[in-house]
């Protein structure tokens, strides 16, 4: 016992115990995201899918706002980035609107995988995938979620409201001890195939654009 207390001791008069300490509990951002990506990756063989095909993240990873989308695409999958292609321009022209640039928000999916044939998620992917976006929400720790598409709701407030009913609405997301504002509405791909929608997607933008002014973002 004495030998371990002289050891203890020596660590800390040498200043390395501070440091380790210190690593331990300022790990970054990057690091954290690292360690949650091998995380998914250890689902790869569920999934049918390689290293090169996990559809991670994108953006900034210091930027108070999230977007959260429900599940990868084919072009998301070959570019390894969430919201690509035509879905992505899409979202790019909608973010361009109210004047906020898609490389100053931070973009992930709920699912990191391509399911097979498109499918949406079943509830045991919902399962297997919900601790991992809360993990990843936590990493980021955003001011404000921007809620894209029926997977996503379907994930943090289960079946009690539809998607017509929820979008344009703020909810506090609660993760860990934290409560984040978020608001909900339409996957940039449903408005591809819904245009009419549109305007009901612009009045969410609106107010989540005077939620950032409101916040100073």
């Amino acid at each position: 016992m004495q030998s371990n207390k002289n050891i203890f001791e020596f660590y800390q008069s040498s200043g390395i115990y501070d440091r380790v300490i210190f690593r331990k509990n300022n790990e970054s951002k990057l690091d954290k995201l690292n360690k949650l990506k091998l995380k998914i990756l250890n689902l790869k063989e569920i999934y049918n899918k390689k290293d090169d095909q996990i559809v991670f993240f994108d953006g900034d990873t210091h930027s108070n706002v999230m977007i959260v989308g429900d599940v990868p695409g084919v072009v998301d999958e070959i570019n390894c980035k969430p919201f690509s292609g035509e879905i992505g321009k899409l979202l790019n022209k909608m973010l361009a609107a109210i004047n906020l640039d898609r490389s100053k928000v931070y973009l992930t999916n709920i699912i990191n995988f391509r399911l097979s044939d498109n499918k949406m998620p079943s509830k045991i992917d919902i399962l297997r995938f919900k601790p991992l976006i809360e993990e990843h929400i936590d990493i980021i720790n955003p001011q404000i979620i921007f809620l894209l598409g029926f997977v996503t709701l379907k994930v943090f407030f289960e079946n009690k409201i539809s998607i017509i009913e929820a979008r344009g609405k703020w909810f506090k997301l609660e993760i860990k001890d934290k409560q984040i504002d978020c608001i909900m509405s339409f996957h940039p791909q449903f408005l591809s195939k819904q245009p009419q929608q549109k305007k009901l997607s612009w009045e969410d933008l609106k107010k989540l654009k005077a939620k950032i002014n409101e916040r100073n973002l």
